[in-house]
C-alpha cells in the first residue's frame, strides 16, 4: 500500500525549533514526528512511502537513509520541492510519477504533524471506488470548515469568523450544510492527477482550492469517525499535548 507524507512545510509556527530543523524531525516522546507517522502506517500495512521535502530537505533525507526505523520490505522515495515548496496540491501533483502506480488505484496522504488514534480499517472502508478523494474530518472547533451535504459529499468551505464562503454551487447556504474540520488525512484516487490537469492546475496550489473546484463534477466525500483523538502538532503550545497523547496511546 502506498502513502505520501507531507514533510515539506516550513513549520513557521514551531519556531525557534524549525530555525535549525524541519518540522518533520521535531521530536515528540523521544522520536521525530516523521517516525511516528512511519510507525503508524507501517503497522497497518503501508510499505511504499513518498515523502516530499523542502525546508532542511537534507536533514530529512539523512534521517530516512540512516536512522529511520521501517520494516525491511518498505520503500521510501523522496519528492524534492526545490527551489519552492509547492503547497499541498502542488506537492501531490509534483509526485505524480511516484504515486500513480498505487496498486489498488488509491494512495493515502498524511500530514507529518498529525497524531491520531484513527481506525484506518474503518477509514479505508469508507473509500468509494468512484470517489476522487475521501477526506477525514472531525467535529473539532475551529474557524474554517468544509461544507458537506447530507450524503457527506463536499459542496464548499466557510470561515465562520469572517463569513467567507467558497463553493462552485451558486447560492449555497452554510447553515443548511454539515460543517466539519479537516483532519489532515485523505485517501485519493490516482485519477486525481488527470482531473488536476483538466482543471488547469500546475505549480504551487492548495489541495483545498482544488477540492473546492473539483467537487462540482467529481465526488469528494467526507468521513467522520464516531470517536477520534487527534493532535495537530502545528505550534509550540501543542508540543506538550502531543507528548501526553503519545504516553496515553
Amino acid at each position: 500500500m502506498k502513502a505520501m507524507i507531507f514533510a515539506a512545510g516550513l513549520g513557521t509556527r514551531l519556531k525557534p525549533l524549525t530555525d535549525t530543523m524541519p518540522k518533520a524531525l521535531v521530536p515528540i516522546a523521544g522520536k521525530p514526528l516523521l517516525q511516528h507517522v512511519f510507525d503508524r502506517l507501517s503497522a497497518i500495512g503501508y510499505d511504499d512511502f513518498v515523502v516530499n521535502t523542502h525546508h532542511f530537505a537534507d536533514q530529512i533525507i539523512s534521517y530516512i537513509t540512516s536512522k529511520a526505523t521501517l520494516p525491511e520490505s518498505s520503500k521510501v522515495q523522496i519528492s524534492d520541492e526545490q527551489p519552492e515548496a509547492l503547497e499541498t496540491g502542488g506537492g501531490i501533483l509534483k509526485a505524480e510519477k511516484l504515486l500513480s502506480d498505487a496498486p489498488d488505484g488509491h494512495f493515502l496522504v498524511h500530514n507529518v504533524d498529525i497524531l491520531s488514534d484513527l481506525d484506518f480499517d474503518w477509514f479505508l472502508e469508507k473509500v468509494e471506488p468512484e470517489a476522487l478523494s475521501t477526506i477525514l474530518v472531525s467535529e473539532r472547533v475551529t474557524q474554517r470548515y468544509f461544507l458537506f451535504d447530507e450524503q457527506m459529499r463536499l459542496v464548499g468551505w466557510t470561515n465562520i469568523a469572517t463569513g467567507e464562503v467558497k463553493s462552485p454551487f451558486e447560492g449555497i447556504d452554510p447553515a443548511k450544510c454539515r460543517k466539519y474540520a479537516f483532519a489532515g488525512i485523505h485517501c485519493m484516487s490516482t485519477k486525481i492527477f488527470d482531473v488536476m490537469k483538466e482543471l488547469g492546475y500546475e505549480g504551487r496550489f492548495s489541495i483545498v482550492d482544488f477540492y473546492l473546484k473539483a467537487c462540482e463534477r467529481h465526488i469528494i466525500r467526507g468521513a467522520l469517525p464516531e470517536q477520534l483523538s487527534l493532535v495537530d502538532v502545528g505550534k509550540l503550545s501543542t508540543l506538550q499535548v502531543a507528548e501526553d497523547f503519545c504516553k496515553s496511546h
